[in-house]
């Protein structure tokens, strides 16, 4: 009888973590439909100012900005930011990222060259500290929901600490948000920024010009007003903001569809066992009840 109501109470506990893992798997689908939404709404703009800037650029028959060059000499020093969660229970999304930071860690050691870590999340502070990775600033204060005013300031942060030659590089290790079934950690160049490419038009079609693009549209000169310069100045600090703006959205989605994919193998998990101890419950009782029906007719049998 004591085994019986061991294993009925290991059911009920199963059933309640059951009902927790999967209330919290609905909630990190409500939350991932949302964030992809502001994702896939913050795509367009980025794109879009990458290939304004390359329009601008390519009137001005080369490019020379202080947000494209690396100090000279170099200072052989880095700066990287690494985008964690703040909660656990979302599978393997914490040790991917970190596991890309330190492999960005150990090539700069390997160079010779020396870097800053900034940390945003609590895992990934909780991670610095156990492996005794020294941080040079925790930002504890972005959430599931990060402000582009808070993001904006941080990137001037960042360009003005590289325009004045404190970093030759600054770099974000994150989750690339590629879809809902495939998440890639990586570490994306924030500064210098990547000179933009002229973008290219579409392959003309039979019996078109040379050389047209999208439409059969012959390249366009522009006149700028001010002029290109002036434009790169305001453009360039721009592409930087929204880019890692950007980061921080993909971050957060990856994170809530880490989450939800775990907390549904948990749930499966939890349902499975369940059955399994409903069977062994069943068979417990069932030799219960075969033992103490053999010692009644036992005890009858040998009254008689």
């Amino acid at each position: 009888m004591a085994k019986t109501r061991e294993i009925k109470g290991r059911i009920r506990a199963v059933g309640n973590i059951q009902r927790i893992t999967r209330t919290m798997q609905m909630i990190a689908t409500a939350r991932f439909q949302a964030a992809s939404g502001r994702v896939a709404a913050s795509r367009p703009f980025s794109r879009k100012i990458g290939e304004l800037v390359a329009e601008v650029s390519s009137s001005t028959g080369g490019v020379d900005h202080p947000l494209l060059r690396a100090p000279s000499p170099p200072r052989k020093r880095h700066l990287l930011l690494v985008l964690s969660s703040n909660r656990g229970l979302c599978g393997a999304y914490n040790a991917n990222v970190l596991r890309t930071t330190f492999n960005q860690i150990r090539a700069w050691r390997r160079a010779g060259e020396a870097c800053d870590i900034e940390v945003v999340g609590k895992k990934g502070m909780a991670t610095m500290r156990f492996t005794s990775t020294p941080v040079a600033r925790f930002l504890g204060h972005f959430g599931d929901k990060p402000p582009y005013n808070q993001v904006e300031h941080l990137a001037d942060e960042y360009m003005q600490w590289f325009e004045q030659g404190h970093y030759d590089s600054v770099r974000v290790a994150y989750m690339s948000f590629i879809g809902s079934s495939r998440q890639v950690p990586e570490v994306l160049q924030l500064l210098p920024a990547e000179a933009p490419v002229e973008p290219q038009g579409q392959a003309a079609a039979p019996g078109e010009p040379a050389g047209a693009g999208r439409g059969g549209l012959m390249p366009v000169e522009y006149d700028f007003s001010p002029e290109p310069r002036r434009l790169l100045d305001e453009l360039l600090p721009m592409t930087v903001r929204v880019r890692l703006f950007q980061c921080f959205n993909e971050a957060v989605v990856s994170e809530h569809v880490a989450r939800m994919v775990a907390m549904k193998a948990a749930t499966d998990a939890a349902k499975k066992l369940g059955r399994n101890l409903t069977l062994r419950y069943n068979r417990a009782r069932q030799a219960a009840i075969t033992t103490e029906l053999t010692e009644i007719v036992s005890g009858a049998a040998s009254v008689g």
